[in-house]
């Protein structure tokens, strides 16, 4: 199934325009033509099934003929908090991983030792919505823009919370101390790890420091390795 994603239709449309870009894929490259069904999603749960009315690769002009709510797949809540990778392509790699095994909510941190400090969110958009829509997500995750450290462990927090640093200090295991369907927040720090006022501030902050394994991962690995190990616990 080809699946196409606007956030503008909602359950009460009846019909939709996609814009030039999306209008040429479809008609040009997809060669879809007048009758043919598509499937949209708004990234909310909902799937809709279309028919295509005018295939004009500048105004593809579809019919919404029903529509369907999903129940999220998941029963868990999942937040990653995540330093941005010096290179681009590391970070984008985490995230169109992230958003295929299943992740709510990304939040680029930028910490003490962080070496990049500046992210092209809607390019990091496009790839969210890219591999959500790849893998048949009809639930995409939230991405929100970029914070510092400091403002996000200041931020209201609910449910289980924790930091995956470097440091030889006491850990656990994360897998020992998840609990089933809740929600969790994870903290993954830059290359050259948090600093250490910034794993004390998690600390005062009700963060539990966790193990993700005996060896020490990259940013973007200990990123995947905490999503699949809540997707794995809760499975």
């Amino acid at each position: 199934m080809q699946l196409f994603y606007n956030s503008e239709i909602t359950k009460t449309s009846q019909q939709f325009t996609f814009d030039k870009t999306e209008s040429r894929h479809i008609i040009r490259v997809l060669r879809k033509k007048e009758g043919d069904e598509i499937f949209i999603t708004n990234g909310l749960g909902d799937l809709f099934t279309s028919k295509i009315e005018i295939a004009n690769d500048k105004r593809c002009l579809v019919k919404i003929l029903h529509n369907q709510s999903h129940i999220k797949p998941w029963n868990y809540y999942l937040h990653i908090a995540i330093a941005p990778t010096k290179l681009n392509d590391r970070f984008e790699w985490f995230l169109e991983k992230a958003t295929e095994i299943g992740i709510d909510e990304i939040t680029p941190i930028i910490c003490q030792h962080s070496e990049r400090k500046v992210l092209k969110i809607d390019r990091m958009e496009k790839i969210v919505h890219s591999a959500a829509k790849q893998s048949l997500k009809y639930h995409f995750p939230k991405l929100n823009e970029p914070i510092t450290f400091n403002q996000f462990i200041n931020s209201e927090f609910n449910g289980q919370l924790f930091i995956a640093h470097c440091e030889e200090t006491s850990k656990k295991s994360l897998k020992s101390e998840l609990k089933p369907s809740t929600k969790n927040t994870i903290l993954i720090g830059p290359e050259g790890d948090f600093s250490t006022k910034e794993i004390q501030q998690s600390l005062e902050h009700n963060f539990i420091p966790v193990s993700l394994g005996e060896s020490r991962l990259r940013t973007e690995t200990a990123g995947i390795v905490a999503v699949h190990s809540v997707a794995f616990f809760n499975d």
